[in-house]
This record gives C-alpha cells, sequence and structure tokens, in this order.
C-alpha cells in the first residue's frame, strides 16, 4: 500500500460543458492533468469489493453512507459505533450484509430543509477509479434514497475534476497495490466533536 498526502491543491470542482471543446482535448493530451469524474460513478468499499453507485454531490460537504442500525458505545473507554451494510452489489446484483463495528470519528450536527438532525461518523475506505480514499462518512439510513453512497466536497476535492453533466466516467479498478490516501485531520475535527454543518442531503437525490 501507499500513502500519500491529500491533494489539496488538486480540490477543484468543474462543469467541463462550459470549457471550449479544444481546451478539454489539450487536457486529454496532458499526462499529468487530474482524472474526470461524472457526477453519478461507480465505486467500490473497501476491503469488500462491494460496488455501488456513489452520487458526487458538491452541496453536500461531508460523505455519507448508507447504514441501518446504528448504536454508539464504549469500547475500553472510547466511543465507538455498530452498524449494519444492507447493499445490493451492482456488479453481480447480490445483496451484502455486514455487521461492522469502528471507533467514532466524531458527531456531526447537520441543519437541512428539514431540521437539524444529529450523525455519527466513522473511517471508511472506498475505491474511485484505481485509488482508495480514506474518508469521513457520516451514517444514515439512506433507504428511500436512490445512492446507498454520497460523497461531498471533502472527498471530491481529492479526485480531481467533477462534470456535473456526466455519469459513469470512470471503474473503481483498485487492487492491493492501490495508492491509498489516507485521512488526515483537518485540525477542527476529532474523536466525539460535534460540528455544525450546512450539508443536509435529505431529498436532494430522491428524484435524480
Amino acid at each position: 500500500m501507499i500513502s500519500s498526502r491529500k491533494p489539496l491543491v488538486r480540490a477543484w470542482t468543474l462543469a467541463l460543458a462550459l470549457l471550449p471543446l479544444s481546451g478539454i482535448a489539450m487536457a486529454d493530451d496532458d499526462h499529468d492533468s487530474p482524472e474526470v469524474f461524472g457526477w453519478v460513478e461507480k465505486a467500490t468499499l473497501a476491503p469488500w469489493d462491494v460496488e455501488v453507485k456513489a452520487k458526487l454531490d458538491s452541496g453536500a460537504l461531508t460523505s455519507s453512507l448508507d447504514a441501518r442500525d446504528i448504536e454508539r458505545f464504549d469500547k475500553n473507554g472510547e466511543p465507538w459505533v455498530r452498524f449494519s451494510l444492507e447493499l445490493t452489489d451492482e456488479a453481480t446484483g447480490e445483496d451484502f450484509r455486514k455487521e461492522l463495528e469502528r471507533p467514532l470519528y466524531r458527531d456531526m450536527s447537520v441543519r437541512g430543509a428539514g431540521g437539524r438532525d444529529e450523525r455519527l461518523v466513522v473511517l471508511l475506505k472506498v475505491c474511485l477509479g484505481d485509488t482508495i480514499h480514506e474518508e469521513q462518512f457520516g451514517l444514515r439510513n439512506r433507504e428511500d434514497m436512490i445512492y446507498p453512497l454520497l460523497l461531498g466536497r471533502r472527498t471530491i476535492g481529492e479526485l480531481g475534476l467533477l462534470d456535473v453533466n456526466e455519469t459513469f466516467m470512470t471503474e473503481p479498478n483498485c487492487t492491493e497495490d492501490s495508492p491509498v490516501i489516507e485521512h488526515e485531520s483537518e485540525g477542527e475535527y476529532g474523536t466525539n466533536r460535534a460540528d455544525d454543518e450546512n450539508d443536509d442531503d435529505s431529498g436532494s437525490d430522491s428524484d435524480s
């Protein structure tokens, strides 16, 4: 595994349709140009290699994952979270069920049209393209949402460019030798720290 610092200098969100076609062609010829992702992409959850559809939502700050039976508990004097994943593997059509326990990274208070929502945040790994990203994920029941995985600006900022007019521009293709971008604390966060965020995605993908 290869670890690297978050490439914050590549934290760009861009509607490529606004660029001239010649500009896009030039970017294609530049081997150093960032990878381009659509507003919906396939992703796999590591280490289980379960493929899900992910919505890349620049209107959300923190990523969100569909989780059930969310329970906070103490383990060795530290706050942990127990939750269940109930997903459908898009690659095989098979149901995936897994109960997980993870250290609580922080509490998150979200304000949106539906009011205030308290969420527990854990660190998990997701593969997009050929890179594995360790990211913060707010746990919530997304059963009524089309996309079980929502990637917010914290994650999008690591990827490269976002084309809001395209979908499925990449395929998850991670192996045990794939590079891993490990999560690094941004300073204001920490275990059991509550933060007030305006990144509620309720209803934002219910009709799209």
